[in-house]
């Protein structure tokens, strides 16, 4: 994955602000909505893009776009900047393979420990017994 190929793709999209804020969220459009098409993404390769739209089916649209806001902050540049790097989180992490568990096996030095362990309590617990005559 190539992050600069990556940003070349993104479409982003300058919105009104939701929310309080006075007659500025009126007149100036400070949100920032970053849209992302991973079918037709040609940084991706095939096995990523599966990767992607797998991990990431709930963020998903029904075309496979990944559609992220940001309006935390008054300036459209700083927004656009929070967005992006996000988005470049997310895909990351995304990409990332999970190492294969491998199934083990209780060793045996392991189950005679515990089984010995057993053996002493129960012998233990025993000897407190009223003797039975």
């Amino acid at each position: 994955m190539e992050a600069d190929k990556l940003i070349s793709e993104l479409n982003f999209k300058a919105v009104r602000s939701s929310g309080a804020g006075g007659q500025n969220v009126n007149k100036v459009s400070s949100k920032v909505v970053l849209s992302f098409d991973v079918n037709n993404a040609q940084a991706l390769s095939d096995e990523e893009k599966l990767l992607i739209t797998n991990k990431l089916s709930p963020r998903l649209t029904t075309e496979n776009i990944l559609i992220l806001n940001c309006d935390e902050d008054r300036s459209q540049l700083k927004n656009k900047a929070i967005v992006t790097k996000r988005f470049l989180d997310i895909i990351t992490k995304a990409l990332v393979v999970p190492k294969i568990r491998k199934a083990t096996k209780v060793s045996r030095s392991v189950i005679e420990k515990r089984l010995k362990s057993k053996r002493n309590l129960s012998e233990i617990k025993q000897s407190r017994r009223k003797p039975d005559f």
